[in-house]
């Protein structure tokens, strides 16, 4: 298990005394199928402690920031702390390039590889906690996570958008949008799909995603862009 964790542990902000915690954050399962003396475990336990860390941070960070009700907070925490997200993250930080994964799953780039990466970004936090406390997980989510939570305001991320397309197409003018598969490609493991939003015959706008969900929930926010209603 040779990889330079120095450069990787600069960029997460500490220096940990145990390093094996941090290899063990990522390690995938799969990895341990072709390694099965590597050394240390896979990262399921991490994650598990690092998904009650980030929630606990978040928590605190938009309790003592913002006044406003539950309701709204829950929103807002979930869409900090939902896969597509951390995913986003644990790409920007490169953690995709530390991982140890299996050479099947080294070559899958397709939506299991966000989850692949949605669930490091727990573990490295749960290994932060682990090894050096309170302190130094809550300085990692501060630097990395919580600067994205202006945008999701700004935005309006923590909307759903399909639903919140509807009820504006309904509104303003009377009708329910309905969704098109316009085009799909890439191999069966990896399909990316492209969808059209439609109010009556109308195309107004298109989305692109690792399944039909996603793509129609892209779709929609480009929807609600083009109308003006967001």
């Amino acid at each position: 298990m040779e990889k330079n964790l120095r450069k990787l542990e600069k960029l997460l902000g500490t220096k940990f005394k145990n390093k094996d915690v941090l290899r063990m954050a990522l390690t995938h399962r799969s990895y341990l199928n072709e390694h099965p003396d590597c050394g240390v475990d896979h990262n399921e336990r991490l994650e598990f402690l690092g998904d009650a860390v980030l929630e606990l941070v978040v928590t605190e960070h938009l309790y003592n920031n913002y006044p406003n009700p539950e309701g709204e907070l829950t929103n807002w925490r979930a869409s900090l702390v939902n896969s597509k997200m951390l995913a986003h993250i644990a790409k920007e930080i490169g953690l995709e390039d530390y991982l140890f994964l299996s050479r099947g799953e080294s070559k899958d780039k397709g939506k299991a590889r966000q989850y692949i990466l949605a669930n490091a970004f727990e573990s490295v936090t749960g290994a932060i906690y682990l090894d050096g406390g309170w302190e130094p997980a809550k300085k990692f989510i501060s630097q990395y996570l919580l600067p994205e939570l202006p945008i999701i305001l700004e935005q309006k991320l923590y909307v759903d958008p399909k639903s919140y397309f509807q009820e504006k197409a309904q509104e303003e003018i009377g009708t329910t949008p309905s969704y098109k598969v316009e085009e799909e490609f890439g191999p069966d493991h990896a399909k990316t799909f492209v969808v059209g939003v439609y109010l009556k015959k109308e195309l107004i706008a298109t989305g692109k995603g690792l399944s039909k969900q996603e793509a129609e929930e892209h779709a929609a926010r480009a929807g609600l862009h083009a109308k003006g209603w967001i």
